[in-house]
């Protein structure tokens, strides 16, 4: 499942958010990787405090207000790009969980107003 090591994210997810991102498949992977031990730790306080939209044995994702992706950059010391980088890919696999579910439209509509982030078990 995972397109990088300790990441809920998929792999032709990662592919495509590194075409897409600033920064290298390397520097993402890596990235990813320091966001998901960061989330982990919160994990409950996600779960307590935004809506959770899916959810299954290897990861939950939750709906977070616009400028979370920029907290959680400054709180590991990211760049304007590296934080945009993981943004991205959190909302694409968002997209492609939308797609695989059928409710496409429904987190098109979210990300409009919101941020996904994707927290591994």
């Amino acid at each position: 499942m995972s397109g990088a090591p300790n990441s809920p994210i998929d792999g032709q997810v990662f592919m495509l958010a590194s075409a897409k991102a600033s920064v290298g498949p390397g520097a993402l992977s890596d990235l990813l990787a320091r966001v998901q031990s960061d989330l982990a730790d919160r994990t409950d306080t996600y779960r307590r405090e935004f809506e959770r939209v899916a959810a299954d044995d290897d990861r939950e994702v939750f709906l977070v207000p616009a400028d979370h992706w920029e907290s959680v950059g400054k709180r590991l010391d990211f760049g304007r790009r590296e934080t945009e980088a993981v943004a991205r890919t959190h909302a694409e696999q968002l997209r492609r969980i939308g797609s695989d579910t059928g409710r496409r439209e429904e987190f098109e509509t979210a990300l409009e107003i919101r941020q996904a982030v994707v927290v591994g078990h």
